[in-house]
């Protein structure tokens, strides 16, 4: 393979990450969810959900990750469902109440973004965006077009965060920690 990996190569790859990490995703969960775990890859952090919420579907295309999973056997909770498949064309559960999307490398959030919400998901826990940090993204909120978007920092539907400059006399203290749900961000004229 070559030096550079592309984007379909690099987003394939399994990288587990740290407890405190999945406890972040944790924390935002809630026992009636049923949650869907997009790249679960070894369900370390899925088993963890399947403790905590009503059902967990876990999405890995890596086949040769789950088998590692299965020669384990340790059995996996009742209320979790493990699916080798490419949750870009996989048709989500309609019972869905939340995403799971630990992908910091991810470069189709749009895609998983609006089939979540298509069956009805009210939010995405993940780091798509941010690639370190951990967020949650209501779905019912209605994004605004990058352009009429206050100064400050964004997310847009395509994946993309920064920071959108404008004057500084019409600062806020709240534009430093306050994130703009955007649409139609700069990245987006670039695909």
């Amino acid at each position: 393979m070559s030096a550079i990996l592309s984007a379909v190569a690099w987003e394939a790859m399994y990288a587990p990450y740290d407890q405190p990490t999945y406890q972040a995703v944790l924390d935002q969960l809630k026992p009636d969810d049923v949650v869907l775990d997009i790249g679960a890859g070894d369900l370390r952090l899925t088993r963890q959900m399947a403790r905590m919420v009503r059902k967990v579907y876990a999405v890995e295309i890596d086949a040769s990750v789950l088998d590692q999973v299965s020669a384990s056997r340790d059995p996996l909770p009742g209320n979790l469902t493990s699916v080798c498949a490419d949750a870009r064309a996989l048709d989500f559960p309609s019972d869905l109440t939340a995403g799971v999307l630990m992908m910091r490398h991810c470069t189709h959030f749009h895609l998983y973004f609006e089939k979540l919400r298509n069956v009805g998901a009210l939010r995405l826990i993940t780091n798509a965006r941010w690639h370190m940090h951990m967020e949650v993204v209501d779905l019912r909120v209605r994004r605004k077009s990058f352009a009429d978007a206050d100064p400050g920092w964004y997310a847009c539907l395509c994946g993309a965060a920064g920071f959108k400059e404008g004057s500084a006399e019409h600062w806020l203290s709240e534009m430093d920690t306050d994130t703009n749900e955007v649409s139609n961000c700069p990245k987006c004229m670039e695909r």
